[in-house]
Formats: structure tokens, C-alpha cells, sequence
């Protein structure tokens, strides 16, 4: 325990509070049992150990511990938790949880029997979060947490404090909006920075080896998590694999089902359950003809990788700007929004209004006689009635 202490006091110590993401002010911290879930990446363990520093400094009744310390191969997470309660703590903050086994059964053991000790715990498995979300249900308060939304880029490197902006008010206000951020900052040079590197905060870190530590993200996603908690053999995460290379490569990729299981050398079903697999763990976004009765075995209409630093670790080439541009859309409105697939347009929003995503010589022609059509256009700093900066749609979270 002792030692546990002295990591925690070391890792606050060295964290920074000079900027903080939004989900620190947004998560009921009173809550007894507390699910922070995202990506590997997106910044879990730097909120966390921001918002101890700001609440309890030295304080010994909050203690900061990783499941995957040595410590855990040999020591019961109950009865750890039981003595750091007998020791007088109260908040207890567990990181990695995916890495210790049978978590979600111990959880609910000290949730059940330690009614004094609030737990906080983060995970970057989605797919095992997902299978064990049912057996904490009850108790635990889940959060998710995305990579960084362009504005929180922009406030990240730039020490601005722009805040959220409804798409609403984006719609109805977007031309004097621009007019004044543009005044803060250059739109167009931000927006390509962010594109090739700012989803993942560690990007101030590991600059030179940044697309690498993406890849990795991904590899151990699919190696590590899809292979043991969907029990899929080498051969299958080969084919799943495959089937990741040929999206990431497209432009953006409309499933022809038939051909693809054919060129994969898998059935229908299998293909398509590699896909959830894929989509569950937070590498894909797919979109759908509707929002309502998405089956298992429903097949997606587009395939988007589900941030534009994957499309870059993942490209061979310089990424098609056409599919990094709707995967930004795609990415930063589903945040906050249903989006879905439309016959006219690129993306339905809130089942009411049809975007389509292009440049800046995009015209009408795709939304024209649809009343609520909008197009995000990019390679401009401003726009104008109905066309609107594609990256002001950054700003939604």
C-alpha cells in the first residue's frame, strides 16, 4: 500500500492542470461507482488524476492506482479496497481496469459491501466495457470519453477558452461566428493540424512518433481485445485485418457485401460481424439507413474509420481529402448527434437536416428543394446562408 502511495503522490505531482477536458465538469463526481470509457489515448488517466489534484492534493483519503501494476498479480482488488478503507479512504480512483481479471464481479462486491468508498475506474477495452456494462448497470455511472473535438485542439495549443456551440446556433449564427474566431486564430492552418494529429492528446509528447503510436492503438485493439473477448482465431484476425486495410484505403467505402466476403474469403454474416467488431471497439463508424433496429446482421450503408489521425496512420498515400473531410463531420457530430444515411446528401442529422460535405467549389446541386440542407465546406474561413465552414463543426463539444 505503501508503495501504491508513493506512485500516486509522484504521478499528481507531474500532472498539469492547465488545461482540462470538458468531462471533468461534466461527470457527477458524487456518484459511488464511476465508468470513465474511451479509447486508448484520449486522455482517461490525465482527467482523472487532474480532477484529484484539484480536489484532494495530498489528501490520503483518494488514492490513484493502475490495475496493471505488478502489484495486482498477487493482491485481491476487494481485499485491497477493504484496506484502504480500514485505513481511513474514501475515494478510490482504479485505472485500467481491463487488466486485472473478474473486475466487474469485484466491482460489484465493493460497491455492495463498502457503501463508505466512492471508486472511480477507467478502461480502454470498449468491447469488454460493453460485455460487462450489464453486471454494473445498476450501480455504476458510465462516461464516455471521445479524443479531442477541434475547439478543445484549438484551446489546447493556442491557450484560448472558445467554448461549445449547439448546432443550432452553428446554422442560424455561423457567418458572424466565423467573423469573430477567425479574428483569434487562422481556421484553415488549425484545422489541417488537426486533421493529421490532433484527435490524441499525446501529440505534444510523441510528435515524431505519433502516426506509429496510432497504429499501435489499433493493432492492440484488434490483437489484443477483438482476438481474446470475441475468441477469433489468427486466421480470422488476419481477414479482419484485411478488411480494415481495404476501408482505410477507400474513398469512402460503400459495402458491396457480396464482393467483399468473397475478395475476404468469409461468409456474409462473418463479414458483417466483423464489422460490429470493429465499429464496438471504436475503429469504424458506420452509418446506417436508420437509427432505429440496428441488428446485429444489418449491413452499413458507408464505412468511415472513426477519426482522420487513423486515416493517416493507416493510408500508404496522402489520404483522399474527400473521405478525411466526412470523417470529421461524421466524428465530431455524432458526439452530440444521431446521424444517419440519406439519399440525397452525405449525412442525415437529428433525422431533420441533410448535409453534404465538400469543398469550396461544392454547390446546391445535392440538397437542392430540401428545406433543411446545408452544405460544410472546406477551404473556407467563412461562409454564407446555407454554406458553412466545414470546421466550425469542431466547435459542437
Amino acid at each position: 500500500m505503501e508503495t501504491l502511495r508513493l506512485k500516486h503522490l509522484k504521478k499528481i505531482a507531474a500532472i498539469s492542470t492547465e488545461f482540462e477536458r470538458e468531462i471533468i465538469s461534466r461527470i457527477h463526481w458524487d456518484e459511488r461507482l464511476i465508468c470513465i470509457k474511451g479509447q486508448r489515448g484520449v486522455g482517461k488517466t490525465t482527467a482523472m488524476l487532474q480532477y484529484i489534484k484539484k480536489n484532494f492534493k495530498n489528501d490520503t483519503k483518494a488514492l490513484y492506482v493502475s490495475l496493471d501494476d505488478l502489484y495486482f498479480t498477487e493482491h485481491n482488488l476487494v481485499n485491497f479496497a477493504e484496506q484502504f478503507v480500514a485505513n481511513g479512504g474514501e475515494y478510490l480512483f482504479l485505472d485500467e481496469v481491463h487488466r486485472y481479471n473478474n473486475w466487474a464481479s469485484e466491482l460489484k462486491n465493493i460497491y455492495d459491501d463498502m457503501p463508505e468508498l466512492n471508486v472511480v475506474f477507467t478502461g480502454s477495452s470498449l468491447l469488454q466495457l460493453h460485455n460487462s456494462k450489464g453486471d454494473l448497470s445498476r450501480r455504476a455511472a458510465f462516461y464516455s470519453m471521445s479524443g479531442l473535438s477541434l475547439r478543445e485542439f484549438i484551446n489546447f495549443t493556442l491557450k484560448k477558452d472558445f467554448q461549445k456551440l449547439a448546432l443550432a446556433e452553428i446554422l442560424k449564427n455561423h457567418t458572424s461566428i466565423a467573423l469573430e474566431l477567425k479574428n483569434e486564430f487562422k481556421p484553415l492552418v488549425v484545422f489541417k493540424q488537426y486533421l493529421q494529429s490532433g484527435y490524441f492528446p499525446f501529440f505534444v509528447e510523441y510528435p515524431k512518433t505519433f502516426n506509429q503510436r496510432v497504429e499501435e492503438i489499433i493493432n492492440t485493439t484488434i490483437d489484443v481485445d477483438i482476438m481474446q473477448l470475441k475468441g477469433i482465431n489468427l486466421s480470422g484476425i488476419s481477414k479482419l485485418k484485411q478488411l480494415l486495410y481495404i476501408i482505410a484505403q477507400s474513398v469512402p467505402f460503400k459495402p458491396n457485401i457480396v464482393k467483399l466476403s468473397e475478395r475476404i474469403g468469409v461468409n456474409r454474416n462473418t463479414l458483417i460481424t466483423y464489422i460490429s467488431h470493429l465499429e464496438q471497439s471504436g475503429i469504424l463508424n458506420s452509418i446506417y439507413a436508420s437509427a432505429q433496429g440496428i441488428g446485429v446482421l444489418q449491413k452499413p450503408e458507408k464505412i468511415y474509420l472513426e477519426n482522420t489521425c487513423f486515416n493517416y496512420a493507416l493510408s500508404e498515400k496522402q489520404p483522399d481529402i474527400g473521405n478525411l473531410r466526412e470523417t470529421f463531420f461524421l466524428n465530431q457530430v455524432k458526439e452530440k448527434h444521431t446521424v444517419t444515411h440519406t439519399e440525397k446528401g452525405d449525412f442525415l442529422v437529428d433525422d431533420k437536416f441533410t448535409f453534404e460535405i465538400g469543398g469550396s467549389n461544392k454547390g446546391m446541386k445535392q440538397i437542392s428543394g430540401i428545406s433543411n440542407g446545408y452544405i460544410a465546406v472546406d477551404d473556407i474561413e467563412i461562409g454564407i446562408d446555407k454554406k458553412i465552414p466545414l470546421w466550425l463543426f469542431g466547435f459542437l463539444y
